[in-house]
């Protein structure tokens, strides 16, 4: 069963929230709080266990979501992840075929990249946005240095983004961001501490709501 990806949750919410290696029961023991925060888009990286029926299981089962595949690395992971259900797909770096393969079957694409010309590259082969990556290493100036001369591109930052940065990079000109590990905190999770883990993805949605009305 797939699960159509609905432009205007993501819009509303426009962070990716990236998982690798968590177990379904986990995840959903920590899903009713991410929704009830308000995040709309779900990450499942094609090399975590059990990737495809993790994907498959979330689409049928939290349709209010856009459950996504991410680590798409070639055209046999699209099929794969096509397949289990992923709505919308990440991969973390460049792919002609992948990306216009998912422009063909009209599902939207977000590549990684990290220089001007790889984020260039990505946008004329159709992607719906580009993931910058990694962030960390580039930062809200880099973003807003890209988009000087492209203004058209949609920016995703993706690595280290956390709720001390979602600020500036709205305001450098990001459209929306990937959080992995600073949205989905390790410690909480290995405690199985969903209540607190609830309250930070409060404030990360705060957060990003903030810096969108700016």
């Amino acid at each position: 069963m797939k699960n159509e990806f609905k432009a205007d949750k993501f819009d509303e919410m426009p962070v990716i929230g990236i998982l690798r290696n968590v177990p379904l029961p986990d995840i959903e023991a920590i899903l009713p709080f991410y929704i009830k925060a308000g995040f709309t888009n779900l990450e499942v990286t094609m090399n975590s266990n059990g990737a495809e029926e993790t994907i498959r299981h979330l689409s049928e089962n939290f349709p209010s979501l856009n459950i996504g595949a991410g680590t798409v690395c070639d055209k046999n992971d699209l099929k794969r992840a096509v397949k289990a259900g992923a709505s919308f797909v990440v991969t973390p770096v460049v792919d002609e075929k992948v990306i216009k393969k998912c422009v063909k079957w009209g599902i939207p694409i977000f590549p990684g990249a990290f220089s001007p010309l790889e984020i260039y590259t990505a946008s004329k082969y159709g992607a719906t946005g580009v993931k910058v990556f990694p962030a960390n290493h580039l930062g809200p100036s880099y973003i807003k240095d890209v988009l000087a001369p492209f203004q058209y591109l949609k920016l995703y930052p993706t690595g280290g983004v956390n709720l001390e940065n979602i600020s500036a990079y709205f305001k450098a000109g990001a459209k929306g961001l990937g959080m992995g590990g600073t949205l989905f905190l390790a410690s909480l999770l290995e405690t199985k501490d969903y209540e607190n883990l609830g309250l930070h993805f409060e404030k990360v949605a705060l957060a990003v709501n903030n810096a969108k009305s700016r």
